[in-house]
C-alpha cells in the first residue's frame, strides 16, 4: 500500500512539474513575440522622432533661404540636377483616375495633375513635412494647402472643400491634411495637385504613378538648370555653376543653354563702337519682342535672355504670378 501510494504520489508531482513548466513556456512564448513587437514598434516611433524632427521644423533648408506663409514668396537655391528622395511617400488620394494632365491648357499653363475624387474624400500628405500656406484663392485654388518637405519639394492640393491642417504644423506621409472638393477656379469635384522645387513646377507624373499607386522610383533627379530666387548672391552662385557645367560635363549643355545664353552679348560689346552699334539694336529688338510660347515661364523668359522676373515684371506690368498667354508678347530689356 505504501510503495503504492509513493507512486501516486510521485507521479502526481511530476505531471504537476510538466504541466507548470509547459504553462509556464506557453506564457513565455507568447510573451516574447508581444515584447519584440513593442520593441520594434518603440525603435521606430524612437527613430522617427529623432531623425525627423529638426529636419520638419525647418525642411530643406539647404536650398531654401525664407519661410513665409505667402504661396509665391520662396527664396533659395538649388544645383542643377537635383536629387530628389522619394522614399516615404505616401499616394495623396487613392484614385487612380486623371482627369487633365500637366502642360499647356485652355491658352495658359496647368501646373499639376488633376486627379478625380469627390467632395469629402480624404486628402493626405505625400510626404513628411511642415505646412507652409493654407489659404483660400477664389479664382484659382480654392480652398488649398502646400507644404514643404525635407526632400527639397513643396506639394500643393487645391480645390477641397476643407482644411484640417494649420500653417506651421508638422505633419507625416499619410497624414489626413484636408476634403476633396469643387472650390475655386473648378468645373468638377477633383483634387489639383501639384510639385514644385524652389517655386518652379515639375509635372507630377515624373514621380507619382497614380494608375499603380506608386512612385517611379526611389529617386527623381531632375533635368534643368540651376534656380535661384531672392538675393543677388544666389544669383552669382547660379551663373558660376552653369559657367562651369557647361566646361566639364558636354552632356548637359542641353540643360544649361539657356542659363549661359547672355554671354555672346557682351562678347559682342567689346568689338568697336561703329562696328557693332547697328547689330546691338538689332539684338535689343528682338529681345524686346519675345513671343510666349507653349511651356515658356516669366522665370524661364529672364533666363533666357540674361535678365530677372523682377525686371520682367515692371517692363511689362505684370505680377510674379501672372498668367502667361502663347503669343504674347514681351519686353526683354
Amino acid at each position: 500500500m505504501k510503495l503504492s501510494f509513493i507512486k501516486k504520489a510521485l507521479g502526481v508531482t511530476l505531471f504537476s512539474m510538466v504541466s507548470i513548466g509547459g504553462f509556464a513556456q506557453d506564457l513565455i512564448a507568447k510573451q516574447a513575440p508581444s515584447d519584440k513587437r513593442m520593441k520594434d514598434v518603440n525603435n521606430v516611433k524612437l527613430t522617427r522622432a529623432v531623425g525627423s524632427s529638426a529636419n520638419l521644423n525647418d525642411p530643406a533648408s539647404d536650398i531654401y533661404t525664407n519661410w513665409d506663409n505667402n504661396f509665391y514668396k520662396v527664396e533659395g537655391h538649388v544645383a542643377a540636377n537635383y536629387k530628389i528622395d522619394l522614399r516615404g511617400f505616401h499616394m495623396p488620394t487613392p484614385s487612380r483616375k486623371i482627369t487633365s494632365n500637366f502642360g499647356p491648357r485652355w491658352g495658359r499653363q496647368h501646373a499639376g495633375l488633376d486627379i478625380k475624387v469627390y467632395i469629402g474624400d480624404t486628402i493626405r500628405a505625400a510626404f513628411d513635412g511642415k505646412v507652409r500656406v493654407v489659404k483660400y484663392d477664389g479664382r484659382g485654388y480654392g480652398y488649398y494647402v502646400v507644404i514643404r518637405h525635407p526632400n527639397g519639394l513643396e506639394t500643393l492640393y487645391g480645390h477641397m472643400s476643407k482644411q484640417i491642417v494649420k500653417e506651421d504644423q508638422i505633419v507625416h506621409a499619410g497624414d489626413p491634411i484636408g476634403l476633396g472638393g469643387n472650390t475655386g477656379r473648378s468645373t468638377g469635384s477633383h483634387l489639383h495637385f501639384e510639385t514644385r522645387l524652389l517655386g518652379q513646377a515639375i509635372d507630377p507624373a515624373f514621380m507619382f504613378d497614380f494608375e499603380r499607386q506608386d512612385v517611379t522610383g526611389d529617386f527623381y533627379v531632375t533635368r534643368t538648370g540651376a534656380i535661384s530666387k531672392g538675393s543677388q548672391a544666389a544669383r552669382s552662385t547660379r551663373q558660376m555653376e552653369t559657367s562651369e557645367a557647361k566646361a566639364v560635363a558636354t552632356n548637359e549643355v542641353e540643360a544649361i543653354e539657356t542659363a549661359a545664353a547672355p554671354a555672346p552679348a557682351r562678347t559682342a560689346a567689346k568689338a568697336p563702337a561703329a562696328k557693332t552699334t547697328k547689330p546691338a539694336q538689332k539684338s535689343n529688338a528682338k529681345q524686346a519682342n519675345y513671343s510666349v510660347k507653349n511651356g515658356d515661364t516669366l522665370y524661364s523668359i529672364a533666363r533666357k535672355h540674361g535678365t530677372t522676373v523682377d525686371k520682367l515684371c515692371k517692363l511689362n506690368g505684370l505680377k510674379s504670378n501672372s498668367v502667361l498667354r502663347t503669343g504674347q508678347k514681351l519686353k526683354c530689356s
